[in-house]
């Protein structure tokens, strides 16, 4: 008894395309072809079929197949490895529609970074960029924390340094930095962390620190930035002030 390519799909419950497939990859060996043209399986190429597609419901890639055939009395260790691999795919979707779900509740735009949901309305596209590309530098603490900083400013006035033009003038920018110097004052003393961040980062200091220049650098205008680096500056002013302030009462 001999099967063409269709004939031997269809008992697979397969197709002709993922038959071919298979001897692309060299799973399956191409048969002898009879009078006709067309190929003729037999059944041990059912039966190879059969086996292949076996482990692929059990979720053995296909790059793979081969090594855990081969593996003869370490099938087991082969098949944990591949369990493991699933594990991880599946947390990764549980957690993917959790976010789909958050992105939804809180109607924000899909490509939000997660855990941003809720605030996603108060982010520019610089705010949101930078977000982003923090991801990559913070650990999920950290990212926890800036969440929480982003829920607790002053809506008006993150609208207020979003929408500063590049040529905004001298009084606008001071009056603008000392405000936020007020907000970054508190974000500082509600998080130490800040003010020295090697146990959050991600990456090393260098990369962080250069990433972040970059960033800012790219996604602010210049008033921006200056407004920022001001803010900054007084902020520090303010926590000096304050320790000074202690020490003179002790």
């Amino acid at each position: 008894m001999a099967w063409s390519t269709r004939e031997l799909a269809d008992l697979a419950g397969t197709t002709v395309n993922t038959v071919r497939h298979y001897h692309r990859l060299g799973l399956i060996d191409e048969p002898d072809r009879g009078f006709n043209g067309y190929k003729q399986y037999t059944v041990p190429d059912l039966v190879r079929l059969l086996r292949i597609r076996r482990l692929t419901e059990l979720g053995v890639p296909l790059s793979q197949i081969g090594e855990v055939e081969a593996a003869g009395d370490a099938t087991p260790e082969a098949l944990r490895e591949v369990d493991a691999q699933l594990a991880a795919q599946i947390e990764q979707l549980h957690r993917a529609r959790a976010d789909i779900a958050a992105i939804l509740r809180d109607q924000a735009p899909a490509d939000v970074p997660p855990g941003f949901e809720s605030v996603a309305a108060r982010l520019s596209e610089a705010d949101s960029s930078i977000l982003h590309i923090y991801r990559k530098l913070f650990d999920e603490g950290a990212m926890a924390d800036l969440r929480r900083m982003v829920e607790a400013d002053p809506e008006d006035l993150g609208d207020e340094l979003n929408s500063l033009p590049a040529d905004a003038d001298e009084a606008t920018r001071q009056r603008l930095a000392e405000s936020l110097a007020l907000t970054l004052a508190q974000n500082l003393r509600d998080y130490p962390w800040l003010s020295d961040p090697v146990g959050h980062l991600s990456k090393s200091s260098r990369v962080t620190q250069t990433t972040f220049i970059e960033a800012i650098v790219e996604l602010y205008n210049p008033a921006q930035r200056d407004v920022l680096g001001r803010a900054g500056l007084l902020a520090q002013e303010l926590l000096s002030a304050e320790r000074e302030a202690g020490v003179d009462a002790d």
